[in-house]
């Protein structure tokens, strides 16, 4: 696939390296060529200087070809005018705008950009660390709102239906895994003691499915 990455910082380096080694063809944009000598001498995609808003080099870096693009510069402004010609003008599948302000993110999803705060998962990773309980976090979706999780099933459930953790809008029951074997759980389905439940939980309601699992 072909990719862009609008600016060459620390996330910008890291994602170009990354996603070159999963084999796509990348080309990153930044305003400074100093920015470029964070990839490396082993990357071997395109480097263009220039504005990553601007049309003349948005089109030299092939977005009318691309698959996805990344706005990840120091600038939210930046970012959001970047990602809105992507996706707006160029019709790339993919876009997303980096955000420092996680205020915003709620503006620019309605307007049809993904973006991703490192603020606000960093907030909610590092409220996850500090409050340490055997809900385990195995990783976040988005800017952080939706975390999967998984737990063990003690005695307190064993028997009771699935339904009996899931909460429409809040928690989803994804998968258990019983006797070393994963599978998706059937409607009706019970909890046995000791199985592994993966779920998929908004983060205002941890602590309410804490709650439900008998870790409160």
């Amino acid at each position: 696939m072909r990719m862009i990455v609008i600016g060459c910082g620390r996330m910008g380096a890291g994602l170009a390296q990354a996603l070159a080694l999963r084999g796509h063809a990348v080309t990153v944009v930044d305003a400074a060529a100093e920015a470029f000598e964070r990839l490396g001498p082993a990357f071997k995609g395109r480097t263009i200087v220039g504005v990553g808003f601007d049309r003349d080099v948005l089109l030299q870096a092939g977005i009318e070809r691309a698959d996805g693009l990344a706005a990840v510069t120091a600038s939210d402004d930046a970012n959001v005018v970047a990602a809105r010609l992507a996706r707006l003008v160029f019709r790339v599948p993919r876009v997303v705008a980096r955000l420092y302000d996680p205020r915003k993110a709620e503006i620019y999803r309605r307007l049809g950009i993904q973006t991703i705060s490192t603020t606000a998962w960093g907030i909610n990773r590092i409220t996850e660390l500090l409050c340490y309980s055997r809900l385990d976090a195995i990783s976040s979706l988005g800017s952080g709102e939706v975390d999967i999780v998984e737990a063990e099933i003690s005695h307190l459930l064993d028997g009771r239906p699935i339904d009996a953790l899931a909460t429409p809008g809040e928690v989803q029951v994804v998968a258990i895994s019983r006797a070393g074997h994963t599978f998706l759980p059937m409607p009706g389905a019970a909890f046995q003691e000791g199985d592994l439940v993966h779920m998929a939980v908004l983060a205002s309601a941890i602590d309410r499915l804490k709650q439900a699992l008998g870790l409160a």
